[in-house]
């Protein structure tokens, strides 16, 4: 069969496959991955394989899912292939996490095959896509103004963990996607099916389901191959080999400048959590854009709180490197925010700390942890050289003892020294351009309910120190150490 010789030369080319394989088969019924399941189990022999397969429910057809489950049953029954079936909640998914259905349903599918896989101790999970697959994705990428990496398209081989994380996190390196069909079209997938009836023996119409949602132009990829493909295969029936062909050296030449991203990114990391990395600032200054790009793509998209950054947000982020002053920073989409600091560039979208509520009664000190900073109190016969900002006066015998300090809190007002008004806190904070995400670790100190100092920016018109002062009270703000 002239199919299977070419599946296996696409096995051969890519290492696809090695002796006494324990594979995981993504089976929906469609012709694809039951052309896949076929392959697979006439190659059975060859390599010693222990073979499986799992049906994934993604709760969104559940008209035509007992049939293809079903379906999938027999089949595996008939071929000896030990079956499972996952159910998923995509919609519920989709809403929790802010993604698209098609989004939603890829990761929880990724997931759920990585759980079985785990538990049979699965080397490889094989997956059905195919050359159209691969042209379609070239089209859906260069529209949407992919770069090189996106329209290198589905790699036939890869890493479980390079791309997908169960929600588990329950990675095991030593699993593979692979793809054995991606350089087989899809009418030669179902001609095969359709002419070797027989090796699929089954009471069934079709050797294989047909999924509803696969024929609704509303669907980006859907409308891609049932309208534009069509028309562009009419001017060049050899369309999908030439777009494969193309993909192929692309990602051959992607593949080199990802070796060239790793090594240069293992040297930039200075801390990385789920949802925060920084990066050296120095080093990120002087590489080239083309590096530079793919460099903050893979910190973000390895990051799992910091992925889903388009190709504007990236530009974005290097024009705050190359011509950004330190303190600067940038509001991503989903909560994300990039900063540049004085020696690293810091991406997160971990959640605004806010400042706790605290009392200091002089003499003492007192560690704001939220903010990273100690407020110190104590009595003194002069003011000294205080500049309002880091060190501040006041007359305490206008004071009540303790004095609070928290965090800015709604209708919050003041009257900033040598502004001769008041002036609401929140209008203070915008013309002082302090950033959104750090104005609740700002440090309050008040007296009573009225606000006396903005620890770090400004005091008080009210309680300053004035020819009647008898007892001064200064307040100093530094760095907490190790911070």
């Amino acid at each position: 069969m002239e199919l299977l010789k070419k599946v296996k030369e696409t096995i051969s080319k890519y290492s696809m496959l090695s002796e006494g394989d324990c594979v995981l088969i993504g089976l929906s019924g469609g012709p694809d991955s039951v052309c896949l399941a076929v392959i697979l189990d006439k190659l059975r022999n060859d390599f010693n394989l222990s073979l499986h397969a799992a049906y994934i429910d993604h709760g969104l057809r559940p008209d035509e899912v007992e049939s293809e489950k079903a379906f999938c049953k027999n089949f595996c029954r008939e071929h000896g292939i030990i079956f499972f079936c996952e159910s998923v909640d995509v919609r519920k998914y989709a809403g929790e996490k802010g993604l698209n259905k098609q989004e939603a349903a890829r990761e929880l599918r990724y997931g759920a095959f990585e759980k079985i896989a785990s538990e049979i101790k699965a080397t490889k999970i094989a997956l059905g896509h195919n050359a159209n697959d691969q042209a379609e994705t070239f089209l859906m990428m260069t529209l949407r103004g992919a770069g090189r990496k996106g329209l290198s398209g589905i790699p036939p081989v890869r890493n479980l963990e390079s791309g997908v994380r169960s929600q588990e996190s329950r990675i095991r390196k030593n699993i593979l996607i692979i793809r054995p069909l991606v350089e087989i079209e899809r009418s030669e997938i179902e001609k095969f099916l359709t002419h070797n009836s027989s090796l699929i023996t089954l009471n069934s119409s079709l050797p294989f389901t047909v999924d509803s949602s696969n024929l609704k132009k509303d669907y980006f990829r859907n409308w891609i191959r049932l309208t534009v493909m069509p028309e562009l295969k009419k001017r060049n029936p050899a369309l999908v080999q030439n777009i494969c062909r193309n993909m192929d050296l692309l990602r051959e030449e992607d593949n080199y400048l990802e070796i060239i991203v790793t090594k240069t990114l293992m040297k930039l990391i200075t801390r990385k959590s789920s949802d925060t990395i920084e990066l050296f600032l120095a080093p990120l200054e002087t590489i080239e854009k083309p590096i530079l790009r793919r460099i903050l793509r893979r910190a973000l998209d390895e990051t799992e709180g910091l992925r889903g950054i388009g190709f504007v947000h990236i530009e974005d982020i290097i024009s705050l490197i190359k011509k950004g002053k330190s303190g600067d920073r940038l509001y991503l989409p989903k909560n994300i925010r990039v900063i540049k600091d004085y020696s690293v560039l810091k991406m997160t979208s971990a959640l605004p700390v806010k400042l706790a509520e605290y009392e200091i009664n002089p003499p003492d000190e007192v560690a704001l942890k939220e903010s990273g900073v100690v407020i110190e109190a104590m009595f003194a016969e002069e003011t000294g050289l205080c500049d309002g900002r880091l060190s501040a006066a006041f007359d305490a015998d206008l004071l009540k003892f303790p004095l609070k300090i928290r965090a800015r809190s709604t209708g919050d007002f003041f009257c900033p020294l040598g502004f001769g008004k008041k002036k609401k806190l929140q209008n203070f904070f915008v013309d002082e351009k302090i950033p959104r995400d750090v104005r609740d670790t700002v440090p309050l100190v008040l007296s009573g309910d009225d606000i006396i100092w903005i620890a770090g920016y400004r005091m008080d018109e009210r309680f300053r120190v004035s020819e009647r002062t008898e007892k001064i009270l200064k307040l100093i703000i530094s760095k907490l150490k190790g911070d």
